[in-house]
Protein backbone atom coordinates (compact mmCIF):
# COMPACT_ATOMS: atom_id res chain seq x y z
CA UNK A 1 0.00 0.00 0.00
CA UNK A 2 1.27 3.51 -0.83
CA UNK A 3 2.53 5.39 2.24
CA UNK A 4 0.32 8.44 2.90
CA UNK A 5 3.18 10.98 2.78
CA UNK A 6 4.14 9.71 -0.64
CA UNK A 7 0.49 9.73 -1.72
CA UNK A 8 0.06 13.37 -0.74
CA UNK A 9 3.20 14.33 -2.66
CA UNK A 10 2.01 12.37 -5.66
CA UNK A 11 -1.40 14.06 -5.69
CA UNK A 12 0.20 17.48 -5.21
CA UNK A 13 2.40 16.97 -8.25
CA UNK A 14 -0.60 15.89 -10.32
CA UNK A 15 -2.62 18.90 -9.22
CA UNK A 16 0.24 21.22 -10.12
CA UNK A 17 0.52 19.69 -13.60
CA UNK A 18 -3.23 19.80 -14.16
CA UNK A 19 -3.26 23.38 -12.92
CA UNK A 20 -0.83 24.26 -15.72
CA UNK A 21 -3.17 22.72 -18.26
CA UNK A 22 -6.18 24.73 -17.12
CA UNK A 23 -4.58 28.09 -16.34
CA UNK A 24 -4.13 30.80 -18.92
CA UNK A 25 -1.52 33.51 -19.30
CA UNK A 26 -1.84 37.05 -18.05
CA UNK A 27 -1.80 40.19 -20.12
CA UNK A 28 1.14 41.65 -18.26
CA UNK A 29 -0.85 42.88 -15.26
CA UNK A 30 -0.45 41.47 -11.77
CA UNK A 31 -3.36 39.35 -10.59
CA UNK A 32 -6.02 41.45 -8.91
CA UNK A 33 -7.06 40.63 -5.38
CA UNK A 34 -10.63 40.56 -4.11
CA UNK A 35 -12.38 43.07 -1.87
CA UNK A 36 -13.11 40.57 0.89
CA UNK A 37 -12.55 41.78 4.42
CA UNK A 38 -11.53 40.51 7.83
CA UNK A 39 -13.53 42.65 10.25
CA UNK A 40 -13.40 42.75 14.06
CA UNK A 41 -16.30 44.51 15.79
CA UNK A 42 -15.37 45.84 19.24
CA UNK A 43 -17.94 47.08 21.74
CA UNK A 44 -17.80 48.47 25.27
CA UNK A 45 -20.32 46.50 27.38
CA UNK A 46 -19.67 48.22 30.69
CA UNK A 47 -22.55 49.41 32.86
CA UNK A 48 -21.86 53.03 31.86
CA UNK A 49 -23.10 52.17 28.38
CA UNK A 50 -26.61 51.93 29.83
CA UNK A 51 -26.53 55.73 29.79
CA UNK A 52 -24.22 56.58 26.87
CA UNK A 53 -25.95 53.95 24.71
CA UNK A 54 -29.40 53.81 26.26
CA UNK A 55 -30.98 53.11 22.87
CA UNK A 56 -28.80 50.07 22.17
CA UNK A 57 -27.19 51.71 19.13
CA UNK A 58 -23.95 49.73 19.49
CA UNK A 59 -25.55 46.31 19.10
CA UNK A 60 -27.75 47.51 16.23
CA UNK A 61 -24.70 48.97 14.49
CA UNK A 62 -22.75 45.74 14.74
CA UNK A 63 -25.66 43.69 13.41
CA UNK A 64 -26.16 46.12 10.56
CA UNK A 65 -22.45 45.92 9.72
CA UNK A 66 -22.76 42.13 9.53
CA UNK A 67 -25.78 42.43 7.23
CA UNK A 68 -24.05 44.93 4.93
CA UNK A 69 -21.00 42.74 4.29
CA UNK A 70 -20.99 40.53 1.20
CA UNK A 71 -23.07 37.38 1.39
CA UNK A 72 -19.96 35.20 1.09
CA UNK A 73 -16.21 35.30 1.54
CA UNK A 74 -15.66 37.63 4.51
CA UNK A 75 -14.52 36.85 8.04
CA UNK A 76 -15.98 38.58 11.09
CA UNK A 77 -14.95 38.56 14.75
CA UNK A 78 -16.52 40.19 17.82
CA UNK A 79 -14.96 41.53 21.03
CA UNK A 80 -17.07 42.62 24.03
CA UNK A 81 -15.01 44.24 26.80
CA UNK A 82 -15.24 45.98 30.15
CA UNK A 83 -11.94 46.07 32.05
CA UNK A 84 -11.48 42.52 30.75
CA UNK A 85 -12.71 40.53 27.80
CA UNK A 86 -16.28 39.52 28.61
CA UNK A 87 -17.04 37.57 25.44
CA UNK A 88 -15.35 37.25 22.09
CA UNK A 89 -15.65 35.42 18.82
CA UNK A 90 -12.53 34.87 16.74
CA UNK A 91 -12.63 35.55 13.01
CA UNK A 92 -15.15 33.14 11.49
CA UNK A 93 -15.91 32.60 7.82
CA UNK A 94 -19.21 34.07 6.64
CA UNK A 95 -20.51 32.08 3.69
CA UNK A 96 -24.27 32.03 4.25
CA UNK A 97 -27.15 33.94 5.78
CA UNK A 98 -27.14 31.40 8.62
CA UNK A 99 -23.54 32.37 9.42
CA UNK A 100 -24.70 35.98 9.71
CA UNK A 101 -27.63 34.98 11.92
CA UNK A 102 -25.24 33.10 14.22
CA UNK A 103 -23.03 36.17 14.63
CA UNK A 104 -26.02 38.46 15.23
CA UNK A 105 -27.38 36.02 17.82
CA UNK A 106 -23.99 36.13 19.54
CA UNK A 107 -24.16 39.95 19.56
CA UNK A 108 -27.67 39.88 21.05
CA UNK A 109 -26.43 37.58 23.85
CA UNK A 110 -23.82 40.07 25.13
CA UNK A 111 -24.32 41.20 28.72
CA UNK A 112 -22.94 44.17 30.61
CA UNK A 113 -20.34 44.19 33.37
CA UNK A 114 -18.58 46.60 35.70
CA UNK A 115 -15.68 48.94 34.83
CA UNK A 116 -14.19 49.99 31.48
CA UNK A 117 -10.71 49.85 29.96
CA UNK A 118 -10.60 50.74 26.27
CA UNK A 119 -7.05 49.41 25.91
CA UNK A 120 -8.32 45.89 26.64
CA UNK A 121 -10.82 45.93 23.77
CA UNK A 122 -8.54 47.52 21.19
CA UNK A 123 -5.61 45.29 22.16
CA UNK A 124 -7.67 42.12 21.82
CA UNK A 125 -9.05 43.17 18.41
CA UNK A 126 -5.51 43.71 17.13
CA UNK A 127 -4.48 40.27 18.45
CA UNK A 128 -7.43 38.61 16.71
CA UNK A 129 -6.34 40.09 13.37
CA UNK A 130 -2.72 39.13 14.02
CA UNK A 131 -3.79 35.54 14.70
CA UNK A 132 -6.37 35.05 11.95
CA UNK A 133 -6.02 37.73 9.27
CA UNK A 134 -5.98 36.40 5.70
CA UNK A 135 -3.41 38.41 3.72
CA UNK A 136 -5.70 38.28 0.68
CA UNK A 137 -8.40 40.08 2.69
CA UNK A 138 -8.67 43.71 3.74
CA UNK A 139 -8.47 44.13 7.57
CA UNK A 140 -10.72 46.52 9.50
CA UNK A 141 -11.64 47.18 13.14
CA UNK A 142 -14.85 48.98 14.12
CA UNK A 143 -14.91 50.25 17.72
CA UNK A 144 -18.13 51.38 19.43
CA UNK A 145 -17.61 53.13 22.78
CA UNK A 146 -18.15 56.34 24.74
CA UNK A 147 -14.39 56.88 25.05
CA UNK A 148 -14.39 56.88 28.85
CA UNK A 149 -12.34 54.62 31.13
CA UNK A 150 -13.62 53.52 34.54
CA UNK A 151 -10.97 51.41 36.22
CA UNK A 152 -11.42 49.19 39.27
CA UNK A 153 -9.79 51.07 42.16
CA UNK A 154 -9.33 47.80 44.05
CA UNK A 155 -7.04 46.51 41.30
CA UNK A 156 -3.47 47.52 40.51
CA UNK A 157 -4.52 48.85 37.12
CA UNK A 158 -3.67 52.53 36.54
CA UNK A 159 -4.70 54.99 33.84
CA UNK A 160 -1.04 55.34 32.89
CA UNK A 161 -0.75 51.60 32.31
CA UNK A 162 -3.96 51.59 30.27
CA UNK A 163 -2.72 54.51 28.15
CA UNK A 164 0.58 52.72 27.50
CA UNK A 165 -1.16 49.53 26.37
CA UNK A 166 -3.60 51.46 24.19
CA UNK A 167 -0.73 53.34 22.53
CA UNK A 168 1.08 50.06 21.87
CA UNK A 169 -2.03 48.44 20.35
CA UNK A 170 -2.68 51.48 18.14
CA UNK A 171 0.94 51.49 16.97
CA UNK A 172 0.69 47.81 16.05
CA UNK A 173 -2.53 48.47 14.15
CA UNK A 174 -0.88 51.34 12.30
CA UNK A 175 2.26 49.34 11.47
CA UNK A 176 0.28 46.35 10.21
CA UNK A 177 -2.27 48.37 8.24
CA UNK A 178 -5.33 47.72 10.46
CA UNK A 179 -7.53 50.85 10.17
CA UNK A 180 -9.73 51.42 13.22
CA UNK A 181 -13.07 53.17 12.67
CA UNK A 182 -14.53 54.56 15.88
CA UNK A 183 -18.20 55.31 16.56
CA UNK A 184 -18.67 57.50 19.63
CA UNK A 185 -21.92 56.88 21.51
CA UNK A 186 -23.28 60.03 23.11
CA UNK A 187 -26.84 59.51 24.33
CA UNK A 188 -25.98 61.04 27.73
CA UNK A 189 -23.83 63.90 26.40
CA UNK A 190 -20.69 62.56 28.14
CA UNK A 191 -18.81 61.30 25.09
CA UNK A 192 -15.02 61.53 25.42
CA UNK A 193 -14.12 62.21 21.80
CA UNK A 194 -10.36 62.71 22.12
CA UNK A 195 -9.19 59.08 22.47
CA UNK A 196 -11.59 57.82 19.79
CA UNK A 197 -10.52 60.54 17.36
CA UNK A 198 -6.86 59.83 18.03
CA UNK A 199 -7.26 56.06 17.54
CA UNK A 200 -8.94 56.50 14.15
CA UNK A 201 -6.58 59.26 12.99
CA UNK A 202 -3.41 57.32 13.79
CA UNK A 203 -4.58 54.10 12.11
CA UNK A 204 -6.11 55.59 8.95
CA UNK A 205 -9.71 55.03 9.98
CA UNK A 206 -12.38 57.65 10.70
CA UNK A 207 -14.35 58.94 13.71
CA UNK A 208 -18.15 59.18 13.84
CA UNK A 209 -20.56 60.28 16.54
CA UNK A 210 -24.18 59.31 17.18
CA UNK A 211 -26.79 59.17 19.92
CA UNK A 212 -29.60 57.44 18.00
CA UNK A 213 -29.97 54.64 15.50
CA UNK A 214 -31.26 57.06 12.82
CA UNK A 215 -27.74 57.94 11.66
CA UNK A 216 -26.46 54.35 11.61
CA UNK A 217 -27.04 53.67 7.90
CA UNK A 218 -25.17 56.80 6.89
CA UNK A 219 -22.29 56.08 9.31
CA UNK A 220 -21.92 52.48 8.23
CA UNK A 221 -22.26 53.43 4.58
CA UNK A 222 -19.42 55.93 4.99
CA UNK A 223 -17.26 53.31 6.73
CA UNK A 224 -17.92 50.87 3.90
CA UNK A 225 -17.31 53.57 1.32
CA UNK A 226 -13.94 54.54 2.75
CA UNK A 227 -12.77 51.00 3.41
CA UNK A 228 -14.10 49.27 0.29
CA UNK A 229 -13.34 52.25 -1.99
CA UNK A 230 -16.93 52.78 -3.05
CA UNK A 231 -19.18 55.82 -2.93
CA UNK A 232 -22.43 56.36 -1.09
CA UNK A 233 -25.12 56.86 -3.72
CA UNK A 234 -27.68 59.53 -2.71
CA UNK A 235 -31.23 58.18 -2.35
CA UNK A 236 -34.36 60.22 -1.68
CA UNK A 237 -35.54 60.30 1.94
CA UNK A 238 -39.17 61.12 2.71
CA UNK A 239 -41.98 61.28 5.23
CA UNK A 240 -44.42 58.41 4.92
CA UNK A 241 -48.07 59.07 4.01
CA UNK A 242 -49.19 55.61 5.09
CA UNK A 243 -49.28 54.34 1.47
CA UNK A 244 -46.68 52.70 -0.77
CA UNK A 245 -44.24 55.35 -2.00
CA UNK A 246 -41.77 54.79 -4.82
CA UNK A 247 -38.00 55.10 -4.48
CA UNK A 248 -35.93 54.74 -7.70
CA UNK A 249 -32.87 52.50 -7.41
CA UNK A 250 -30.36 52.74 -10.27
CA UNK A 251 -27.91 49.88 -10.86
CA UNK A 252 -25.16 51.62 -12.88
CA UNK A 253 -23.42 48.66 -14.48
CA UNK A 254 -23.26 44.88 -14.74
CA UNK A 255 -20.27 44.53 -12.39
CA UNK A 256 -22.20 45.30 -9.20
CA UNK A 257 -21.70 42.30 -6.92
CA UNK A 258 -24.33 43.40 -4.39
CA UNK A 259 -26.56 46.42 -3.86
CA UNK A 260 -27.30 47.18 -0.19
CA UNK A 261 -30.48 49.19 0.42
CA UNK A 262 -30.92 50.15 4.08
CA UNK A 263 -34.25 51.50 5.31
CA UNK A 264 -34.58 53.02 8.78
CA UNK A 265 -37.85 54.17 10.31
CA UNK A 266 -39.58 54.49 13.64
CA UNK A 267 -41.91 51.59 12.88
CA UNK A 268 -41.82 48.52 10.65
CA UNK A 269 -42.24 49.05 6.92
CA UNK A 270 -43.64 46.99 4.04
CA UNK A 271 -41.53 46.60 0.90
CA UNK A 272 -42.13 45.82 -2.77
CA UNK A 273 -39.41 45.54 -5.42
CA UNK A 274 -39.60 45.72 -9.24
CA UNK A 275 -36.74 44.89 -11.62
CA UNK A 276 -35.89 46.96 -14.75
CA UNK A 277 -38.48 45.02 -16.80
CA UNK A 278 -41.23 46.05 -14.37
CA UNK A 279 -41.62 42.57 -12.89
CA UNK A 280 -42.41 42.43 -9.17
CA UNK A 281 -39.95 40.18 -7.34
CA UNK A 282 -40.46 38.04 -4.26
CA UNK A 283 -38.91 39.35 -1.04
CA UNK A 284 -36.95 37.46 0.17
CA UNK A 285 -35.72 35.04 -2.52
CA UNK A 286 -32.43 33.50 -3.64
CA UNK A 287 -31.02 36.75 -5.04
CA UNK A 288 -32.94 39.18 -2.83
CA UNK A 289 -32.00 38.93 0.84
CA UNK A 290 -33.89 40.72 3.59
CA UNK A 291 -32.60 41.36 7.10
CA UNK A 292 -34.66 43.08 9.76
CA UNK A 293 -33.80 44.40 13.17
CA UNK A 294 -35.39 46.65 15.75
CA UNK A 295 -34.33 49.83 13.96
CA UNK A 296 -33.70 48.94 10.34
CA UNK A 297 -34.47 46.76 7.33
CA UNK A 298 -31.70 45.89 4.89
CA UNK A 299 -32.42 44.67 1.38
CA UNK A 300 -29.47 43.06 -0.43
CA UNK A 301 -29.70 42.51 -4.19
CA UNK A 302 -27.18 39.87 -5.29
CA UNK A 303 -25.69 40.48 -8.77
CA UNK A 304 -28.60 42.73 -9.80
CA UNK A 305 -29.25 43.46 -13.46
CA UNK A 306 -28.13 46.84 -14.75
CA UNK A 307 -30.94 49.36 -15.13
CA UNK A 308 -33.62 51.28 -13.27
CA UNK A 309 -35.23 49.35 -10.40
CA UNK A 310 -38.16 50.52 -8.32
CA UNK A 311 -38.51 50.08 -4.56
CA UNK A 312 -41.87 50.76 -2.95
CA UNK A 313 -41.95 51.48 0.79
CA UNK A 314 -45.04 51.67 2.97
CA UNK A 315 -44.50 53.09 6.44
CA UNK A 316 -46.64 54.42 9.25
CA UNK A 317 -48.29 57.75 8.53
CA UNK A 318 -45.88 60.70 9.12
CA UNK A 319 -43.01 58.37 9.96
CA UNK A 320 -39.64 59.57 8.66
CA UNK A 321 -38.15 57.04 6.21
CA UNK A 322 -34.42 57.15 5.49
CA UNK A 323 -33.02 55.11 2.59
CA UNK A 324 -29.31 54.59 1.86
CA UNK A 325 -27.70 52.73 -1.03
CA UNK A 326 -24.20 51.35 -1.31
CA UNK A 327 -22.71 48.80 -3.69
CA UNK A 328 -20.25 45.97 -3.14
CA UNK A 329 -17.85 45.44 -6.04
CA UNK A 330 -15.47 42.54 -6.55
CA UNK A 331 -13.22 44.59 -8.80
CA UNK A 332 -9.55 45.47 -8.45
CA UNK A 333 -7.30 47.97 -10.26
CA UNK A 334 -3.78 46.88 -11.16
CA UNK A 335 -0.96 48.85 -12.71
CA UNK A 336 1.32 47.14 -15.19
CA UNK A 337 4.81 46.61 -13.68
CA UNK A 338 7.20 49.38 -14.67
CA UNK A 339 10.29 48.59 -16.74
CA UNK A 340 13.14 47.42 -14.54
CA UNK A 341 15.83 50.01 -15.30
CA UNK A 342 17.80 52.83 -13.76
CA UNK A 343 15.81 56.08 -13.79
CA UNK A 344 16.96 59.70 -14.02
CA UNK A 345 15.45 63.14 -14.52
CA UNK A 346 13.88 63.51 -17.96
CA UNK A 347 12.99 59.83 -18.37
CA UNK A 348 9.48 59.12 -19.65
CA UNK A 349 7.66 56.28 -17.81
CA UNK A 350 4.78 54.56 -19.66
CA UNK A 351 1.74 54.00 -17.45
CA UNK A 352 -0.88 51.30 -17.99
CA UNK A 353 -3.58 50.07 -15.62
CA UNK A 354 -6.72 47.94 -15.92
CA UNK A 355 -9.66 46.67 -13.89
CA UNK A 356 -10.04 42.96 -13.20
CA UNK A 357 -12.13 40.49 -11.23
CA UNK A 358 -10.39 37.40 -9.87
CA UNK A 359 -7.57 37.97 -12.33
CA UNK A 360 -9.89 38.27 -15.33
CA UNK A 361 -10.58 41.45 -17.36
CA UNK A 362 -13.90 43.16 -16.61
CA UNK A 363 -16.55 43.93 -19.20
CA UNK A 364 -15.72 46.98 -21.38
CA UNK A 365 -19.11 48.34 -20.31
CA UNK A 366 -17.69 49.11 -16.85
CA UNK A 367 -15.18 51.57 -18.36
CA UNK A 368 -17.79 53.75 -20.08
CA UNK A 369 -18.20 56.33 -17.32
CA UNK A 370 -14.82 55.94 -15.64
CA UNK A 371 -12.04 58.48 -15.41
CA UNK A 372 -8.51 57.81 -14.21
CA UNK A 373 -5.52 59.83 -13.14
CA UNK A 374 -1.94 59.20 -12.15
CA UNK A 375 -1.16 60.51 -8.65
CA UNK A 376 2.50 61.33 -8.02
CA UNK A 377 4.08 62.38 -4.74
CA UNK A 378 7.62 63.73 -4.51
CA UNK A 379 8.86 61.91 -1.42
CA UNK A 380 11.34 64.69 -0.61
CA UNK A 381 9.11 67.76 -0.89
CA UNK A 382 5.83 65.86 -0.18
CA UNK A 383 4.22 67.76 -3.05
CA UNK A 384 1.56 65.88 -5.01
CA UNK A 385 0.64 66.23 -8.67
CA UNK A 386 -2.04 64.57 -10.81
CA UNK A 387 -2.02 63.63 -14.49
CA UNK A 388 -5.14 62.60 -16.42
CA UNK A 389 -4.94 59.19 -18.11
CA UNK A 390 -6.66 58.10 -21.31
CA UNK A 391 -9.54 55.65 -21.06
CA UNK A 392 -8.97 53.14 -23.88
CA UNK A 393 -12.19 51.23 -23.25
CA UNK A 394 -10.27 48.29 -21.78
CA UNK A 395 -7.84 50.10 -19.51
CA UNK A 396 -6.08 53.38 -18.79
CA UNK A 397 -2.89 54.66 -20.41
CA UNK A 398 -0.57 57.64 -20.16
CA UNK A 399 2.98 58.58 -19.28
CA UNK A 400 4.98 60.45 -16.67
CA UNK A 401 8.14 62.46 -17.28
CA UNK A 402 10.46 62.54 -14.26
CA UNK A 403 10.95 66.28 -13.57
CA UNK A 404 14.01 66.19 -11.29
CA UNK A 405 16.39 63.95 -9.40
CA UNK A 406 14.29 62.65 -6.49
CA UNK A 407 12.27 59.69 -5.27
CA UNK A 408 8.62 59.47 -6.30
CA UNK A 409 5.62 57.42 -5.22
CA UNK A 410 3.09 56.86 -8.00
CA UNK A 411 -0.32 55.21 -8.16
CA UNK A 412 -3.36 55.18 -10.43
CA UNK A 413 -6.86 56.12 -9.24
CA UNK A 414 -9.91 55.28 -11.37
CA UNK A 415 -13.45 56.28 -10.41
CA UNK A 416 -17.04 56.66 -11.49
CA UNK A 417 -20.21 57.69 -9.68
CA UNK A 418 -20.56 54.61 -7.45
CA UNK A 419 -17.03 53.42 -6.71
CA UNK A 420 -13.32 54.07 -7.10
CA UNK A 421 -10.18 51.97 -7.01
CA UNK A 422 -6.50 52.73 -6.47
CA UNK A 423 -3.46 50.66 -7.39
CA UNK A 424 -0.78 49.78 -4.91
CA UNK A 425 1.79 52.61 -4.76
CA UNK A 426 5.04 52.15 -6.67
CA UNK A 427 8.31 53.88 -5.72
CA UNK A 428 10.52 55.25 -8.51
CA UNK A 429 14.04 56.21 -7.39
CA UNK A 430 15.47 58.85 -9.72
CA UNK A 431 17.67 60.49 -7.09
CA UNK A 432 21.35 61.17 -7.61
CA UNK A 433 22.96 57.90 -8.59
CA UNK A 434 19.67 56.64 -9.95
CA UNK A 435 17.68 53.58 -8.95
CA UNK A 436 15.04 51.16 -10.10
CA UNK A 437 11.28 51.10 -9.71
CA UNK A 438 9.99 49.07 -6.80
CA UNK A 439 6.60 47.78 -7.89
CA UNK A 440 4.37 44.76 -7.28
CA UNK A 441 5.50 41.98 -9.60
CA UNK A 442 3.30 39.33 -11.20
CA UNK A 443 3.18 35.95 -9.44
CA UNK A 444 5.96 33.55 -10.39
CA UNK A 445 3.47 31.36 -12.24
CA UNK A 446 2.33 34.26 -14.43
CA UNK A 447 4.04 35.42 -17.60
CA UNK A 448 3.75 38.53 -19.75
CA UNK A 449 3.31 38.81 -23.44
CA UNK A 450 7.12 38.70 -23.86
CA UNK A 451 7.46 35.43 -21.93
CA UNK A 452 8.32 32.25 -23.77
CA UNK A 453 5.20 30.18 -24.46
CA UNK A 454 4.65 27.09 -22.36
CA UNK A 455 4.74 23.80 -24.35
CA UNK A 456 1.00 23.21 -23.96
CA UNK A 457 0.86 20.44 -26.61
CA UNK A 458 3.22 18.18 -24.67
CA UNK A 459 1.26 18.69 -21.49
CA UNK A 460 -2.17 18.15 -23.04
CA UNK A 461 -1.04 14.83 -24.60
CA UNK A 462 -0.61 13.39 -21.13
CA UNK A 463 -3.50 15.25 -19.52
CA UNK A 464 -6.06 12.46 -19.86
CA UNK A 465 -3.70 9.95 -18.30
CA UNK A 466 -2.88 12.32 -15.49
CA UNK A 467 -6.55 12.92 -14.77
CA UNK A 468 -7.19 9.18 -14.52
CA UNK A 469 -4.23 8.69 -12.20
CA UNK A 470 -5.30 11.69 -10.12
CA UNK A 471 -8.83 10.29 -9.84
CA UNK A 472 -7.42 7.01 -8.53
CA UNK A 473 -5.20 8.82 -6.07
CA UNK A 474 -8.08 10.95 -4.83
CA UNK A 475 -10.19 7.81 -4.39
CA UNK A 476 -7.44 6.28 -2.23
CA UNK A 477 -7.20 9.50 -0.26
CA UNK A 478 -10.96 9.54 0.31
CA UNK A 479 -10.89 5.97 1.59
CA UNK A 480 -7.98 6.77 3.90
CA UNK A 481 -9.72 9.87 5.30
CA UNK A 482 -12.83 7.86 6.14
CA UNK A 483 -10.71 5.42 8.12
CA UNK A 484 -8.79 8.20 9.91
CA UNK A 485 -11.43 10.86 10.55
CA UNK A 486 -10.06 14.05 12.04
CA UNK A 487 -11.49 17.18 13.60
CA UNK A 488 -12.47 20.42 11.89
CA UNK A 489 -12.35 23.92 13.33
CA UNK A 490 -11.04 25.08 16.67
CA UNK A 491 -12.15 25.83 20.22
CA UNK A 492 -11.75 28.99 22.27
CA UNK A 493 -11.14 28.27 25.96
CA UNK A 494 -11.60 30.70 28.87
CA UNK A 495 -11.07 29.90 32.54
CA UNK A 496 -13.04 31.79 35.20
CA UNK A 497 -12.13 31.91 38.88
CA UNK A 498 -15.55 31.75 40.57
CA UNK A 499 -14.17 33.23 43.82
CA UNK A 500 -12.71 36.41 42.30
CA UNK A 501 -14.56 36.61 39.00
CA UNK A 502 -11.25 36.91 37.13
CA UNK A 503 -11.31 35.54 33.60
CA UNK A 504 -8.35 34.42 31.52
CA UNK A 505 -7.79 35.68 28.00
CA UNK A 506 -9.29 33.26 25.43
CA UNK A 507 -6.89 30.58 24.22
CA UNK A 508 -7.52 29.22 20.71
CA UNK A 509 -6.77 25.54 20.14
CA UNK A 510 -6.87 24.13 16.62
CA UNK A 511 -8.34 20.64 16.61
CA UNK A 512 -6.88 19.57 13.27
CA UNK A 513 -3.72 18.31 15.00
CA UNK A 514 -5.69 15.58 16.75
CA UNK A 515 -7.10 12.33 15.35
CA UNK A 516 -9.84 10.20 16.86
CA UNK A 517 -10.26 12.06 20.14
CA UNK A 518 -8.72 14.69 22.42
CA UNK A 519 -9.07 15.17 26.19
CA UNK A 520 -9.94 18.55 27.65
CA UNK A 521 -6.96 18.09 29.97
CA UNK A 522 -4.69 18.09 26.91
CA UNK A 523 -6.21 21.34 25.66
CA UNK A 524 -5.62 22.84 29.11
CA UNK A 525 -1.92 21.93 28.70
CA UNK A 526 -2.12 19.17 31.34
CA UNK A 527 -2.24 21.65 34.24
CA UNK A 528 -2.33 19.61 37.52
CA UNK A 529 -5.23 21.57 39.04
CA UNK A 530 -7.41 20.52 36.08
CA UNK A 531 -6.60 16.80 36.34
CA UNK A 532 -10.29 15.87 36.58
CA UNK A 533 -10.82 17.09 33.00
CA UNK A 534 -8.86 14.02 31.89
CA UNK A 535 -12.25 12.31 31.63
CA UNK A 536 -13.88 15.05 29.52
CA UNK A 537 -13.30 13.96 25.93
CA UNK A 538 -13.98 15.54 22.53
CA UNK A 539 -14.53 13.43 19.39
CA UNK A 540 -15.12 14.45 15.75
CA UNK A 541 -18.78 14.38 14.77
CA UNK A 542 -20.65 14.35 11.48
CA UNK A 543 -21.10 17.42 9.28
CA UNK A 544 -18.50 19.57 11.06
CA UNK A 545 -19.88 18.94 14.54
CA UNK A 546 -18.06 18.10 17.75
CA UNK A 547 -19.03 15.41 20.28
CA UNK A 548 -18.33 15.77 23.98
CA UNK A 549 -18.33 12.86 26.44
CA UNK A 550 -18.25 13.53 30.17
CA UNK A 551 -17.18 10.68 32.44
CA UNK A 552 -15.92 12.98 35.17
CA UNK A 553 -17.59 14.66 38.11
CA UNK A 554 -17.66 17.98 36.28
CA UNK A 555 -20.97 19.61 35.47
CA UNK A 556 -21.53 20.74 31.87
CA UNK A 557 -24.05 23.46 31.00
CA UNK A 558 -25.24 24.86 27.69
CA UNK A 559 -27.43 27.98 27.59
CA UNK A 560 -27.95 27.62 31.36
CA UNK A 561 -29.16 24.01 31.15
CA UNK A 562 -27.24 21.03 32.47
CA UNK A 563 -26.17 18.56 29.76
CA UNK A 564 -26.03 14.83 30.39
CA UNK A 565 -23.00 14.07 28.24
CA UNK A 566 -22.16 10.72 29.78
CA UNK A 567 -23.00 9.04 26.47
CA UNK A 568 -21.98 11.97 24.29
CA UNK A 569 -23.60 15.23 23.20
CA UNK A 570 -23.26 17.05 19.90
CA UNK A 571 -21.88 20.57 19.74
CA UNK A 572 -22.54 22.65 16.63
CA UNK A 573 -20.80 25.69 15.23
CA UNK A 574 -20.72 28.62 17.69
CA UNK A 575 -22.09 26.52 20.58
CA UNK A 576 -20.75 27.62 23.99
CA UNK A 577 -20.60 25.35 27.03
CA UNK A 578 -19.61 25.87 30.65
CA UNK A 579 -17.73 23.11 32.49
CA UNK A 580 -17.78 23.53 36.29
CA UNK A 581 -14.94 21.78 38.10
CA UNK A 582 -15.22 20.09 41.50
CA UNK A 583 -11.60 20.04 42.70
CA UNK A 584 -11.19 23.83 42.39
CA UNK A 585 -13.78 26.61 42.30
CA UNK A 586 -13.20 27.37 38.65
CA UNK A 587 -15.15 27.00 35.41
CA UNK A 588 -13.97 26.35 31.89
CA UNK A 589 -15.88 27.96 29.01
CA UNK A 590 -15.50 26.35 25.59
CA UNK A 591 -16.68 27.89 22.29
CA UNK A 592 -16.70 25.62 19.23
CA UNK A 593 -15.64 27.55 16.12
CA UNK A 594 -15.70 26.06 12.62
Amino acid sequence: MIRMTALFRYILCLWLLLGLVTSGGTTGFAQAGTDKMDAVLVVDVSNSMSESDKNGVSLEAMKMFVDMTSAQGNKIGVVAYTDKIEREKALVNVNSEQDKKDIKAFIDSLQKGAYTDIAVGVGEAVKILEDGHDQAHSPIIVLLADGNNYLNKASSRTQQKSDQELAAAVKTAKDKGYPIYTIGLNADGKLNRAPLQQISAETGGAFFETSTADSLPQILSEIFAKHAKVKVVPVQNFTSNGQFQEVPISIPNGSVLEANISITSGKAVELKLFDPTGKELTIPSNDILLSRSRTYSLLKLVQPAQGEWKLQVKGADRDRINVNLIFNYDVGLEMEPLPSKTYKAGDVIPIKAALSTNGQPVSPELYKKMKAKLIVQDMSSKQTSEIDLTNTGSGFEGSYTIPAASRYEIKVRAEETSFYRETKPVTVDASQGGGKATSPQPPASSHTEESSPFPWTAVIVGAVGLILVAAGAIYLLSAWKKANKGFTGQVAIEIVDEDTGEKSSPQYKKLSAFKGKVKLHQLLQLAPEFQETEKVVFLPGKNDTLLIENRSGCRIEKAGRVLDASKGKELKKNDRIKISLTSVNKSVYVDYIV
